[in-house]
């Protein structure tokens, strides 16, 4: 793999902290890591955004935001309220082909769910992935209602033909609900993809010495780490 974007269920489920998970664990393989963001919404000019705090906690890891717009709204809405060029999938993915030349593996994060829109045609991080021929991995919530908005986001990708990597949990509780528990036996087959792994809840808080250290534990072998979803899912009963 290239280039992996990663993609969510929805906002605000760890999206960030999993991508500098990624770009950490494939640091310590000795791998050249870079981080794409194609638009970045509710930040101003000058404030630290989603790719600062991914080379905050990943580590040496080369850092590019292609757009940044003030309003925290899905991309297109975003760039149509500041009257501000929006960023269609194509020129996305261009931006992403040349970092890609320089690099072992880009990462390139979207903005909330999988189909959220970045221009006024309909341009979804979808079809970004769809011309990078690039696979997506969905980062997922771990409560209530999970499974139902996991399923979905498998199904969509299938529709497209895009290959569904695998799910991340984002934000694994310390004392899972028995919602959660369950979940977790479940992601698998309601994402049509393997459990690729599980960030603990709180982890964008570690200083980044002990994130990167621990970074391997909490992803698949097929992510760079050491993690077993089944000793994983048998230990929280």
């Amino acid at each position: 793999m290239t280039v992996i974007v990663v993609s969510g269920t929805g906002t605000e489920i760890g999206k960030t902290v999993v991508t500098a998970a990624l770009a950490a664990s494939f640091r310590a393989q000795g791998r050249s890591v870079a981080v794409v963001k194609p638009a970045q919404t509710g930040m101003a000019a000058g404030e630290d955004g989603d790719v600062a705090e991914v080379i905050r906690l990943g580590g040496d890891v080369t850092g590019v935001e292609l757009a940044r717009f003030p309003d925290p709204l899905a991309p297109a809405t975003a760039a149509r309220r500041a009257r501000m060029a929006p960023l269609p999938p194509s020129q996305i993915a261009e931006a992403v082909e040349k970092v890609a030349a320089e690099h072992d593996l880009v990462l390139v994060e979207g903005a909330g769910g999988l189909l959220v829109r970045f221009d006024d045609d309909g341009g979804t991080l979808a079809d970004v992935a769809l011309r990078l021929g690039a696979p997506v991995l969905v980062v997922v919530a771990a409560g209530l209602g999970t499974l139902n908005a996991t399923t979905l986001t498998g199904e969509a990708l299938r529709a497209r033909g895009l290959e569904q990597l695998g799910v991340v949990v984002g934000s694994w509780p310390a004392e899972p609900d028995l919602a959660a528990r369950c979940n977790l036996a479940e992601l698998s087959d309601a994402a049509g993809a393997p459990l690729l792994g599980a960030v603990p809840q709180g982890a964008g808080s570690l200083a980044p010495a002990a994130f990167r250290a621990q970074a391997r534990s909490w992803l698949a072998p097929r992510l760079g780490g050491f993690w077993d979803a089944d000793s994983f899912t048998a230990a929280v009963g």
